[in-house]
């Protein structure tokens, strides 16, 4: 018996000339091989290892697809991060959805700059540049750990539109996501064309080889009517389209952009991003868009229903086939010391002695160069704070109490209860419940924001 015979009825590898004679002398031996080949387990190894035929490794192949696991991007309208453990919240829902890149909007945050939570997130956000202006719109970005190291550069260009750049795992692929929150349909024409000309630039500056997003609220409805757009969107839309969604539309052809959450099929539930006050409209008019040459990266866009934070929008998440890389830009490793231990006369006077000292030892030797002579300068202070004063230690401590975070489960609790009702009559009474529950949290959390300050405080004044 020929046991590649055996094999190729198997199909287990595809040239079959690679494989071995097997050579059977007794009639024992081939009992013993024709057992075998019944085992599943033995069917197992064998293609296992004869993946391996012609030099063509099997593991390193499979490996090299694992590399390009798909990233999560998302973007959700929060109504809001200018309340008591607005952002806790919202990163709690990002870990859980595990999320790469979430864009906001509506924050209601001013100025522009750059926040560090507690738990490890990064936001980047961008607002009215007046100290004085109204918390009005306002967008941002919060970044995983994973994302902050392959962020490049990030720009606040105002309080509707805020961009980044990370790198990718391809080294000549840049991914620049574009953070939007565009003026509603019933807003004057004046804001409208501001908002979409400063668009239109960004995009007009974009880089060719780059991976472009372009997401955020929108405020327009495309509908599932694609004729004159069939290279812009596909016809799994809900309604039809408005006067903002025309306008989207026109710069998402001006610029080869697709409109991700007119492409992939689902239920209706899982396209509206935006539900009515009183819980009877749905709306898609958040997007998530990608330019058309890197169409097949996009695997899938939807909505995340289970996601809570106290607004009227849904999480619009998208799944990307790429992946983000550490980028090694030189980062500011500044050490910040406890200079409070200054305060004590014989911390002072050890500093000082030491410092002197070391000074003393340094003008011994005048042969250095300007630039040699600065770093050992800097290497000498350094070296003495971290010796007298040591650094300083960073107490990031979340400050919502046990209480409060119980309390964010049950409205969660309270939205899943709503997501799932099916008459007015019983949405109206959960959305009467789930709004209750939201008050609830608002008081916890501010009630816990007064007392961590008032904590504070009291270390101050003790120390």
């Amino acid at each position: 018996m020929d046991i590649r015979d055996e094999l190729k009825r198997l199909n287990t590898v595809e040239e079959m000339e690679s494989v071995p004679e097997v050579q059977i002398n007794n009639e024992e031996q081939f009992r013993k091989v024709s057992k075998d080949l019944q085992d599943p387990r033995f069917r197992r190894s064998m293609t296992s290892q004869l993946s391996r035929v012609g030099g063509k490794d099997a593991t390193t192949c499979t490996r090299k697809i694992l590399d390009r696991q798909p990233t999560n991007i998302a973007t959700w309208n929060i109504r809001t991060m200018y309340t008591a453990g607005k952002t806790s919240v919202i990163a709690k829902e990002m870990r859980r959805y595990k999320i790469s890149v979430l864009g906001l909007c509506e924050t209601r945050w001013i100025q522009t700059g750059e926040v560090k939570l507690a738990s490890g997130e990064s936001i980047l956000y961008s607002g009215h540049p007046d100290e004085n202006a109204p918390h009005t719109e306002g967008v941002a970005f919060m970044l995983s750990k994973e994302a902050q190291r392959a962020l490049i550069s990030w720009e606040p260009i105002n309080s509707r539109i805020i961009t980044a750049r990370f790198q990718t795992t391809q080294r000549r692929i840049k991914l620049q996501i574009i953070q939007c929150y565009a003026p509603t349909n019933n807003t004057d024409e004046e804001s409208k064309d501001n908002f979409y000309n400063q668009l239109q630039q960004i995009l007009q500056a974009r880089k060719g080889k780059d991976i472009i997003v372009l997401m955020g609220d929108m405020n327009a409805k495309v509908g599932t009517n694609n004729s004159g757009y069939k290279l812009v969107m596909g016809k799994q839309g809900i309604g039809s389209m408005n006067e903002n969604g025309e306008i989207f539309a026109d710069v998402c052809a001006d610029y080869n952009l697709v409109i991700g959450g007119t492409l992939f099929p689902h239920k209706p539930i899982h396209k509206a991003a935006w539900i009515s006050p009183d819980h009877t409209t749905e709306n898609q008019i958040d997007h998530i868009c990608i330019n058309r040459k890197f169409r097949r990266s996009l695997l899938d866009v939807r909505v995340k229903r289970g996601a809570d934070a106290g607004s009227d929008h849904h999480l619009l998440a998208a799944k990307i086939q790429l992946k983000l890389k550490r980028c090694n830009n030189p980062r500011d490793n500044r050490v910040k010391f406890n200079i409070q231990l200054f305060q004590d006369i014989g911390t002072t006077e050890l500093y000082q002695t030491t410092l002197q000292n070391r000074f003393q030892a340094l003008q011994e030797e005048d042969h250095r160069s300007v630039e040699e002579h600065w770093k050992c300068l800097k290497n000498i202070w350094k070296e003495t704070c971290l010796e007298v004063v040591w650094k300083k230690k960073m107490n990031h401590k979340p400050w919502l109490s046990t209480e409060t975070l119980k309390r964010i489960e049950e409205r969660r609790a309270k939205k899943d209860t709503l997501n799932k009702c099916k008459t007015r009559a019983q949405k109206a009474a959960a959305h009467r419940d789930y709004e209750a529950a939201n008050k609830e949290v608002k008081k916890s959390a501010k009630r816990d924001k007064i007392n961590y300050i008032e904590d504070l405080a009291q270390l101050e004044r003790t120390t």
